[in-house]
């Protein structure tokens, strides 16, 4: 069911093979990143080590609409590499490097030399030498500079080919590739020698004591970078709103601020459309067309404006299949590993699923009446390819006709039935009740064949098999079954199991063979095929975590919403709040860390816009825009204290919202005109 021309760059069930200085290619593997320092501001990205100096291995160095413009940047002072100290990111787009070095005749062991290194995603970089010394120093400056010139995909899978020799160009160096792609390195001062043979760029830096010299590269390849930016999409306005966080908690303001950093810098614009912008799934490896991660992320930041659900769905629509046939309103994606016990899972049916359902949401927090009317029909050519989907039994299936009916693609139907039903009615098209009479049929089949009863209390099954076998591996897929989204009055939709059945599951997601300590595991441990660094099948995907606290919330269980809020959090705290797509699975123990993927995407769109969400559900906020109001259900415990958000979107308009240490919610500032719902 995937489509060859939605492929994004990058693997498509699976990853390529490693890349690496030495050792074989394995299938199956990708370059470990998760130390790495990435810099993103799309279609620019930089991949640094902690220590900074680029030496092209890996993934190593600065590249541009996935072209590596640098992969060599070592620099050194005196003939000597500088010891280092530091390496981290400031923004999404920027990070700083500290480092030293012992000058000849430095007494002692202390070192007379500071060195400074700002890096951007670019590869614009800025070098400071710092002089502690008492006396004045003249000391030989070179800095080796080299490309491939490789694409991201042939670095990514270990054919990236041997450097490019330079020629002299300007004030630094120019590297030329056979297909004609160029790139080139500038230098302000201009470099004292530039050996081209050498790769080499020298200076003679002089410093008096308490003195600094400083060098300035710049890097460019032969398309200038154009990126969105916080400001694109509309004139004069922002895709994404400056909101903040503030409380007891210190944590959640950083966690806000950086998830709105990263996911700005995964922003692209659609390159036959340059208004309409999109967010790259995850960097490195998923910086291509629109994917169904872009439109889940798009949903979660709803809190911060419509503008970037409409451009999204904008670019899906776009995409959407149009001729006659069974296959006609199906948006095509492509195949994604779906773990040890199903077939892959084709993205292309999540997102035909889910665009109705953020459609209507999206009505909810605000959506111009214009965007609506243009999207309505690419909604309701989704909601019919759904009416002819179901297989013999009834239920929606993805993997051609032998193939196994996903729990997770049933709740995906229902809720674009229930929100479906709800947009027709408000745009005044016919369908709502017909829709609204096959979801409760669909709860009913689900909650009688979907559910495996045993003496503990029972659980859902991960997948029914065309022979009525149910598959009972319980995983963090299972949060999605509580993920009902909002309905015409600003509430929560129903759910596809009945009321015993979600109190046994929430009680499930909150046991240890599920709940890590760091957040939901992929698939449980006491599941076969667990593997705690498995995609699907142990590690913690932050996605489906937030998609659990939020889905617990709304049910009513807000003692689980709040212990795996606490877990998630603390993982963020670990990761300078700038959390991955996925980390390992392993269990929380006194003094442990949260233990990092190293093919993980970070940062990832699901991941970022996931921050966006938590906080939401623990200050409540649910709109009903159309309606003119909006209501506050926070977590009534208040888990983490007194939470302010402000500069958030209802309406159209800034919304601030606080909750005291009572659980007490207060609407500080709205849209005019907007009341408080119940």
């Amino acid at each position: 069911m995937a489509s060859s021309s939605a492929q994004a760059p990058g693997p498509p069930a699976g990853p390529p093979p490693p890349f690496g200085a030495t050792g074989a290619n394995r299938p199956g593997e990708l370059p470990a990143v998760h130390d790495a320092l990435v810099c993103v501001a799309l279609p620019a990205l930089s991949v640094s080590p902690r220590h900074a100096q680029l030496t092209g291995a890996g993934l190593e160095g600065v590249y541009l609409f996935g072209r590596r413009l640098l992969s060599r940047c070592v620099l050194r002072v005196a003939g000597r590499e500088p010891v280092p100290l530091q390496g981290r990111t400031t923004t999404a787009g920027h990070a700083d490097f500290l480092g030293v070095v012992r000058t000849p005749g430095d007494p002692g062991p202390d070192p007379g030399l500071t060195v400074e290194r700002s890096r951007e995603a670019d590869g614009t970089e800025r070098i400071t030498l710092r002089s502690s010394a008492a006396r004045a120093l003249r000391l030989p400056v070179e800095i080796a500079l080299g490309t491939d010139l490789a694409d991201l995909g042939a670095a990514s899978a270990g054919r990236a080919g041997p450097e490019l020799p330079a020629s002299v160009h300007g004030t630094g160096l120019r590297w030329t590739s056979p297909d004609g792609s160029a790139s080139a390195v500038t230098a302000d001062p201009p470099p004292s020698d530039a050996l081209a043979a050498a790769g080499l760029l020298r200076w003679e830096a002089e410093l008096a004591p308490g003195d600094s010299f400083v060098l300035t590269l710049r890097v460019r390849g032969e398309r200038t970078a154009r990126h969105p930016g916080p400001g694109a999409g509309r004139p004069g306005g922002h895709v994404l709103a400056d909101a903040t966080a503030e409380g007891d908690d210190p944590r959640l303001g950083e966690l806000l601020r950086t998830s709105i950093d990263d996911l700005r810098a995964l922003l692209q614009r659609d390159p036959v459309h340059p208004v309409d912008v999109h967010l790259a799934a995850g960097v490195p490896w998923r910086c291509g067309p629109v994917t169904a991660e872009a439109l889940w992320a798009a949903r979660m930041a709803l809190p911060l404006g419509t503008r970037l659900s409409v451009t999204t769905l904008r670019a899906l629509a776009r995409t959407q299949l149009r001729e006659a046939g069974t296959a006609s309103g199906r948006i095509p994606g492509p195949l994604r590993d779906a773990g040890p016990h199903l077939p892959p899972r084709c993205t292309g049916v999540e997102a035909t699923l889910a665009l109705p359902a953020v459609l209507a949401e999206a009505r909810r927090w605000g959506l111009p009446e214009q965007d609506l009317a243009e999207l309505l029909p690419v909604a309701e050519r989704c909601l019919e390819w759904l009416r002819g989907s179901l297989d013999d039994s009834g239920f929606v299936q993805e993997s051609g006709p032998a193939g196994p009916a996903r729990a997770e693609t049933q709740a995906h139907a229902h809720r674009a039935a229930v929100l479906g039903a709800d947009l027709l009615d408000a745009c005044g098209r016919p369908g709502g009740d017909a829709w609204r009479e096959w979801a409760r049929a669909l709860r009913e089949r689900f909650r009688d064949r979907f559910w495996i009863e045993d003496p503990s209390g029972g659980r859902p099954a991960l997948a029914r098999t065309p022979d009525g076998r149910l598959l009972p591996y319980l995983g963090g897929w299972a949060a999605h079954l509580l993920d009902t989204g909002l309905t015409a009055s600003g509430g929560h939709a129903p759910g596809l199991l009945d009321k015993s059945q979600t109190e046994r599951l929430a009680r499930l997601l909150t046991t240890p063979a599920m709940d890590s300590g760091w957040g939901l595991r992929g698939l449980g441990t006491k599941e076969p095929g667990h593997n705690p660094f498995g995609h699907r099948s142990g590690a913690v995907r932050v996605h489906e975590t937030s998609v659990a606290v939020a889905g617990l919330a709304a049910a009513g269980y807000e003692a689980e919403a709040a212990t795996l809020l606490r877990g998630i959090l603390d993982a963020a705290a670990a990761f300078d709040h700038r959390l991955p797509e996925m980390y390992a699975g392993e269990r929380r123990t006194s003094g442990s860390r949260p233990v990092p993927h190293p093919a993980a995407c970070r940062p990832a769109a699901v991941a970022a816009a996931a921050g966006v969400q938590l906080l939401t559900v623990l200050v409540g906020v649910r709109p009903d825009a159309p309606g003119r109001t909006v209501a506050l259900h926070p977590l009534r415990s208040a888990p983490l204290g007194e939470v302010r958000l402000s500069g958030l979107r209802v309406a159209g308009e800034p919304f601030a919202a606080r909750v005291g240490r009572l659980g007490l919610g207060m609407v500080e500032e709205a849209a005019p005109g907007l009341q408080l719902g119940v």
